[in-house]
């Protein structure tokens, strides 16, 4: 009888039900949205550091990100393979440098020089030719997404590097940058050529440990021997590169601001509807009060009509998010969705709906049962 009485009441005005239910799904819209960017942005930052094969970081000190760390000279490398647990120490560079379009123009762009075949950063999620292939002669990878932006169709097409010719011999997916700027991967020693470098310098050492060896033991034994420089783990590492593009830049606040936007308009718009239907069957509540029906009887009433429409909105809301995060796949900053997130969203609708049936429910426990006989 409960379920039969608030599915009416939700569906007695249609209009009105339709203003609830938008007011749902943009909050759930809005929300999830602006998380799944905020867990897109942060899987962009961290994608390099996760992926490379390394444990601790050597890197010139202040450095804020792996796009923007100072060089090493190289030799730091000798003595942090001389610690204990040390198995082994790979150079990594990290740089930004120009690209220029066979057609004309340039873009910002990062070259990524790696030894892949001694345990270095590997290109991932390659779709197309082979990551083995960039040591040919002026042999490139780059990912699939920012083709136009670096002016060229695909495989075998050639631009430059700065001075340096450039040939695609390798494209990923989903390997994209936070500053939009592309990767470009290529073998360590040219990259080396391309940046103007020594055959010693480095962005990054890559230190990976002997199983078995105390991490921070053997952080701290490296510090001890190479003042100047700094050596994080891979955890300390990924979280200065998030605090630094997502919150030193503000970028990370806007998109927690418009997540509690959405989730706060959503409210007002729920509460404001539902106190609404309440108060305009406050007569009938007042008869079912005058024919014995508890307060409490009436508040599960009001509790499951709220629930309802969370229930409505949250479906249409996801059901559009979802269109939403399938169209920005295969842009330059995708939307993630994840199971956790999900279920969060349905949480917050719930909750959202609950907050709002309050105002209903304070506003039926005034009502007096005599008001019905007053008519």
């Amino acid at each position: 009888m409960v379920l039969t009485l608030a599915f009416r009441n939700l569906f007695h005005d249609r209009i009105r039900l339709i203003v609830t239910l938008i007011g749902i799904l943009f909050s759930i819209v809005l929300v999830a949205v602006q998380l799944g960017l905020y867990l897109g942005a942060r899987k962009m930052i961290i994608g390099m550091i996760d992926n490379a094969n390394a444990e601790l970081w050597i890197t010139a000190y202040g450095a804020k990100s792996f796009e923007e760390a100072g060089s090493l000279d190289g030799r730091q490398r000798h003595i942090a393979l001389s610690v204990p647990g040390v198995a082994s120490v790979e150079p990594l560079i990290a740089a930004f440098n120009e690209w220029r379009k066979p057609d004309g123009g340039a873009t910002l762009s990062v070259v990524v020089g790696t030894d892949m075949p001694v345990g270095g950063l590997k290109p991932w999620n390659v779709i197309e030719g082979d990551a083995r292939a960039i040591f040919q002669p002026d042999a490139v990878a780059v990912d699939r997404t920012y083709l136009e932006n670096l002016g060229v169709k695909g495989l075998g097409d050639a631009a430059q590097i700065d001075a340096y010719r450039v040939k695609i011999v390798a494209m990923t997916e989903g390997i994209r940058s936070f500053t939009t700027a592309p990767y470009v991967f290529m073998p360590l020693a040219r990259a080396r050529d391309v940046m103007g470098m020594t055959s010693t310098q480095t962005t990054f050492l890559l230190v990976k440990l002997t199983p078995g060896a105390d991490e921070g033991v053997v952080q701290k034994a490296i510090a001890s021997r190479l003042p100047g420089v700094e050596v994080l783990t891979t955890a300390t590492f990924r979280e200065r590169s998030l605090a630094h593009w997502l919150f030193s830049t503000g970028a990370g606040v806007a998109l927690i601001g418009g997540a509690l936007l959405g989730t706060l308009v959503g409210t007002v718009i729920v509460a404001q509807t539902l106190y609404s239907s309440t108060k305009d069957h406050l007569n009938e509540f007042a008869t079912l009060r005058a024919l014995g029906s508890s307060a409490g009887y009436i508040h599960r009433v009001i509790l499951l009509q709220a629930a309802l429409s969370a229930a409505f909105g949250y479906a249409l809301g996801m059901t559009i998010a979802m269109g939403i995060i399938y169209l920005s796949q295969n842009t330059a900053l995708p939307i993630i969705m994840t199971p956790g997130l999900a279920i969060g969203l349905l949480v917050l609708t719930v909750f959202m709906c609950a907050i709002s049936a309050l105002a209903a429910i304070m506003k039926v426990t005034r009502i007096d049962p005599a008001m019905v006989f007053a008519r």
